[in-house]
């Protein structure tokens, strides 16, 4: 299994979650997702200054084997997105947690962050997945 960084906070759905403690997290998707996924081609990012509901789609990282949706883990704004990511999408690949990171988004309801997965909840979530 994947290191998984005691930091972050995770959805069900393989996003991770890194709170900046500047009422802003930075979002990306797990090493388990990029693996699953396979060598990531394409990412289509939102725009910064867009609003994100918590659990709607607001990106699509889009791999040889398949497209996915990437889901909001909180509501906010798109304040900063990885632009680089856009020439260079198999930076996800190499470091799903570090530079491959989506975007940053203001945080509207900080209660949300209290509903995300622990690393260790996380890490069950893959053993009962059978990752």
């Amino acid at each position: 299994m994947s290191e998984i960084p005691g930091d972050l906070k995770f959805l069900k759905s393989h996003e991770w979650v890194r709170v900046e403690g500047n009422g802003r997290v930075t979002v990306g998707i797990s090493d388990q997702a990029q693996s699953l996924l396979g060598d990531l081609v394409y990412v289509e990012l939102p725009n910064a200054g867009d609003q994100v509901e918590a659990g709607n789609a607001v990106a699509v990282v889009e791999s040889v084997k398949a497209a996915s949706d990437v889901y909001a883990p909180v509501s906010g704004t798109v304040v900063e997105v990885n632009v680089a990511l856009s020439d260079k999408p198999e930076t996800i690949n190499e470091d799903a947690y570090g530079e491959g990171w989506l975007m940053v988004i203001e945080v509207g309801e900080p209660d949300q962050l209290s509903g995300l997965l622990s690393p260790d909840e996380y890490a069950e979530l893959l053993e009962e997945e059978g990752h």
